[in-house]
């Protein structure tokens, strides 16, 4: 790979020495002729293994199929548009398929099929589309044939297709592992959690005791939204599952369990390892007594978030009181075995932990080689 120096201008767009400028309808084939919309209630009755797809992902599986061959998807209409750079705009699809009336199907003959995949995954179109309703956004086949493409020559094409492929396969195996030790964790918290399966060399009995009797359940105090901004030393946590905002200030201690009071996301059970500032829609748990370890509790009080939620009251703004908390009861093993099992448990949150980072990784490599390889600033297969 090298540098490229040897740039024109097109209607303001930079074409590297040696690449074109086309508008999409004319440098590729848009087969929308091949889309055809099936209703939910008649997917019902066709249930199989050929993928239905929408606009950006499957909807369905039928048992028969329409398209064969390799293509790549573009939204029709969405808000999916707005968020180009979080979200992938484009698809690629090989094999036998189905696409309903809200995708785009594109295909190369004289270029690469994933040259489009790649140059659109993350651009913004937003200029090209036109509204429907609040919200609701439209990409028409005419606009997205208007719409200008760098071509490199086939053969770059090609090199960069398969040095992003590269990437992609890197992520999509790190992700399938994710996905596994993920299934594993679930497996192990239901076995150890609950005493269905017990550690080698542990067979105690287990107590049955109130959270009130483990620890302390303290509700946050409120900030001043003027001490409350995007930017501070300490996050706030009131409510949700992400800090609200960032203050200068704190009032609970690193390492922390704490419990949402209020919100959709009451009862989502965190664990925070910094100082930070418990604010009115949050429980902090402290002063735990002899018989729990604060590691094992954080992953029993974890694997029973779904039954926390199912304390909350109200309808507008739901949220769990502190007296339905404080009597939540947990089967409790002796001191020793809770330490093993969390071991155990933190052992798979790691590894879980350093995969993720992992993804997080290859993503930032990914968008950093697009932004250069897509707009010719570093070339392959190119000679002075």
């Amino acid at each position: 790979m090298g540098e490229n120096k040897f740039k024109k201008s097109v209607s303001g767009i930079e074409v590297p020495k040696g690449w074109s400028i086309d508008l999409v309808g004319n440098a590729f084939e848009i087969c929308n002729n091949l889309r055809f919309p099936i209703s939910e209630s008649e997917r019902k009755n066709m249930q199989g293994e050929f993928p239905y797809y929408g606009p950006t992902k499957v909807q369905d599986f039928i048992n028969e199929y329409r398209v064969e061959g390799k293509y790549v998807l573009i939204g029709e209409d969405g808000d999916h548009f707005l968020k180009w750079s979080e979200l992938p705009m484009t698809l690629l699809v090989e094999g036998r398929f189905n696409v309903n009336n809200h995708a785009h199907l594109v295909k190369g003959e004289d270029n690469l099929t994933e040259w489009f995949y790649y140059y659109f995954q993350h651009r913004e179109l937003t200029k090209y589309l036109t509204r429907q309703g609040a919200g609701r956004y439209k990409l028409t086949k005419n606009a997205l044939s208007k719409i200008p493409i760098l071509l490199p020559p086939i053969s770059e094409q090609q090199s960069i297709a398969e040095i992003l492929g590269t990437i992609d396969q890197a992520i999509q195996i790190s992700e399938r592992l994710i996905a596994q030790k993920e299934l594993r964790k679930k497996w192990l918290m239901q076995n150890l959690l609950t005493g269905k399966k017990r550690l080698k060399g542990f067979e105690g009995e287990w107590e049955d005791q109130s959270l009130e009797k483990i620890c302390k359940i303290t509700k946050g105090e409120q900030l001043n939204r003027l001490d409350l901004g995007k930017t501070g030393i300490y996050p706030s946590y009131s409510g949700g599952i992400s800090p609200s905002g960032y203050t200068d200030e704190w009032n609970t201690p690193e390492n922390t369990i704490i419990i949402s009071e209020g919100g959709n996301s009451c009862g989502y059970v965190n664990f925070v390892t910094t100082r930070f500032w418990s604010g009115g829609h949050c429980y902090a748990l402290s002063k735990l007594t002899k018989i729990i370890i604060k590691d094992f509790l954080f992953q029993i009080l974890k694997f029973n978030e779904p039954s926390i939620m199912r304390l909350r009251v109200g309808s507008g703004l739901p949220n769990v009181q502190k007296k339905d908390l404080e009597k939540y009861r947990l089967f409790i093993p002796p001191i020793e075995e809770q330490s093993a099992i969390a071991q155990v448990l933190q052992t798979s949150d790691q590894e879980i932990k350093l995969l993720k980072e992992k993804v997080e990784k290859l993503r930032v490599q990914k968008k950093g080689m697009m932004q250069r390889l897509l707009t010719g600033k570093v070339r392959v297969n190119f000679k002075d």
